[in-house]
């Protein structure tokens, strides 16, 4: 499939349920969960559950949008008592827009936002697979250090897998979109 798409038209958001058409199409594509810790939805029941029980009460977990339109998600997860300095993020893209440079766009403005939003945080972490090279490059577009891989490190869809860890601190200079 072939787009032309505008990426100043790509947004984040708070989830809402009426997201649920845009959210199943995205969140019940294999390929597009295959590298994330949840199961694809398989129902609009499913879906609407997900949003009101999990994205909508997430401390900060957005919809990545285009024209309005729930295409993905990027997702913050603040570690807590004496790590409360680090986050873990996470993100995913319908698969039609695989390879637009939306993934990308959606986390260089997630990163910002998140240091603002969360002032105390000095440490923001991502984890791919070592696969996923796509992903790879999303983060090191985004300005993100690869740091390593950590072997047997985390359990994914019933296996124990290798994960490719990057960084990005507060004081790392924002990517700016070229």
């Amino acid at each position: 499939m072939s787009l032309n798409l505008d990426l100043s038209k790509v947004s984040l958001r708070p989830f809402k349920l009426t997201d649920v058409d845009d959210f199943l199409l995205w969140a019940g594509d294999d390929r597009v969960t295959q590298n994330l810790r949840w199961k694809t939805c398989g129902s609009m029941e499913e879906a609407l559950a997900f949003i009101r029980d999990v994205c909508i009460p997430h401390p900060w977990r957005r919809s990545i949008c285009l024209h309005d339109r729930s295409i993905g998600f990027v997702s913050v997860y603040p570690w807590s008592g004496d790590d409360r300095c680090k986050a873990d993020i996470g993100y995913a893209v319908a698969a039609d827009y695989w390879g637009h440079g939306v993934a990308t766009k959606a986390v260089k403005m997630a990163v910002p936002q998140v240091f603002k939003d969360l002032p105390h945080l000095m440490r923001l972490q991502a984890f791919t697979s070592p696969e996923n090279k796509a992903s790879q490059r999303v983060l090191e577009k985004a300005g993100f250090l690869k740091e390593g891989v950590l072997r047997k490190y985390t359990y994914i869809k019933g296996n124990i897998k290798d994960s490719v860890v990057f960084s990005f601190l507060s004081t790392d200079e924002f990517p700016h979109d070229d």
